[in-house]
């Protein structure tokens, strides 16, 4: 039986979410005869957590669904014994590296791949707290459906069964690494609120987290595309394409990998940065491994936390530091990119992970000028925008140095942390 882990990281009340993430579980037994391991990851405040205890409780019984809900004291735990097992040095440092007291978009999800590989699953399936299930003749249209038939399994076993193939027929040997679709609805990024003030302001911030050296016209085409996901349109029916999949095109809070991809290489443990989930999509896409894109996309939303007082400049600040970390994450797309499947695959078409952590640890060095002129051009934007956008900006002038050091020290973690990850992958699963 495929044992897979159905993931759901979150530090937001989400009772409806894990009531919707138990049906879609229920849906691959039942269609697909999977085991599937539900698992709750909930870094919530206290009474939070007891109301999706009582959620999990409530939850009728499934065969071939096992529930895991750990709080953050019981993921310490479990990765402590499993650092200790793995015998590597700095063994604290790891811990913060796995489970950090600020917010971490790819910690949490590295949890999930610690805790997948001990679970002996084969994949790892990932959900979002605040996205929810299309409906499309009064059922859910869960994207499981595309994703479990085909990972690990040769891409030429799955031309039969998808709408179109659009892959090398050189590449049809190799394992089908990911599948995974986008999202309509509102955007990724909640920023929609600066493009209502002023057009001109969101198109110099957005256009921020293209490379420095693009021209104008090109980086106008991409604020078009930036965080709009597959748009608004409602799903009608299925559709799917065999093919490297487009970065662009898939979101992390719809998407599934292949457990080859995760168990070689971690997601950056980076706190505070909006986007740094999204690694693995590009070295998959880089290293010329096959995956499904489907069209069974999330509708995503945001939660109001984001524009409260205290929750506005936190979220802000998240997004700098996303636009920050661009300076880095290009020099490795750009590397990866030349690398492709000669340097990034092993003879077993597995991702290396050497590799690529030299490639992230070389770009620790770059010039920061690239960054300093991003901080310019957003402290301009925001005194433009005035009102709470003027007062982050007035408090970014006080963290510049600090967020310049951070961009870089992220890569220098996520190089330790990629290369000690086959050996916590081999110590979770003992």
């Amino acid at each position: 039986m495929n044992r897979v882990c159905l993931a759901l990281p979150t530090n937001r009340a989400c009772p409806a979410t894990i009531t919707a993430l138990h049906a879609e579980a229920a849906y691959a037994v039942r269609n697909f005869g999977a085991d599937v391991q539900l698992l709750i990851l909930d870094s919530a405040d206290d009474r939070t957590r007891a109301a999706h205890a009582d959620t999990v409780a409530a939850l009728p019984p499934e065969p071939g669904v096992t529930v895991h809900h750990l709080d953050e004291e019981r993921q310490r735990a479990w990765l402590r014994r499993t650092i200790a097992l793995a015998g590597l040095p700095d063994p604290d440092r790891l811990l913060g590296l796995m489970l950090p007291p600020a917010v971490s978009y790819g910690a949490c999800t590295n949890r999930a791949f610690l805790l997948a590989a001990s679970l002996g699953c084969h994949s790892v399936h990932r959900r979002d707290s605040d996205s929810t299930y299309q409906v499309h003749a009064g059922e859910p249209v869960f994207p499981v459906h595309h994703e479990l038939p085909w990972l690990g399994r040769p891409a030429a076993e799955a031309t039969a069964t998808v709408t179109r193939t659009d892959l090398d027929p050189a590449l049809a040997h190799r394992p089908v690494a990911l599948a995974g679709a986008s999202f309509i609805g509102e955007l990724s990024v909640d920023i929609a609120e600066i493009r209502r003030l002023d057009e001109a302001v969101y198109h110099d911030v957005v256009g921020l987290w293209a490379p420095g050296d693009w021209p104008e016209d090109r980086r106008r085409a991409l604020v078009e595309e930036s965080f709009t996901g597959a748009g608004t349109a409602p799903f009608t029916g299925d559709r799917s394409t065999l093919t490297v999949v487009d970065p662009m095109r898939v979101d992390m809070c719809n998407v599934a990998f292949d457990r080859a991809v995760y168990e070689r290489v971690p997601l950056p443990p980076a706190t505070d940065t909006i986007g740094s989930d999204y690694f693995l999509l590009h070295l998959v896409h880089d290293a010329g491994l096959p995956g499904i894109l489907h069209n069974r996309h999330i509708e995503n939303f945001h939660t109001p936390e984001r524009r409260t007082d205290t929750g506005f400049p936190a979220y802000q600040r998240r997004f700098v530091k996303f636009l920050l970390s661009m300076l880095h994450f290009h020099h490795v797309y750009d590397r990866m990119a030349a690398e492709g499947s000669a340097g990034l695959l092993d003879p077993a078409h597995r991702v290396r992970p050497d590799r690529v952590a030299r490639l992230v640890r070389e770009s620790t060095a770059l010039d920061r000028a690239e960054n300093i002129w991003r901080l310019d051009r957003v402290d301009t934007a925001y005194r433009k925008l005035g009102g709470r956008y003027a007062r982050f900006a007035d408090q970014l002038v006080t963290e510049r140095d600090e967020l310049l050091d951070q961009a870089a020290r992220d890569m220098a973690d996520f190089a330790l942390l990629t290369e000690a990850w086959p050996t916590l992958i081999e110590a979770a699963r003992t």
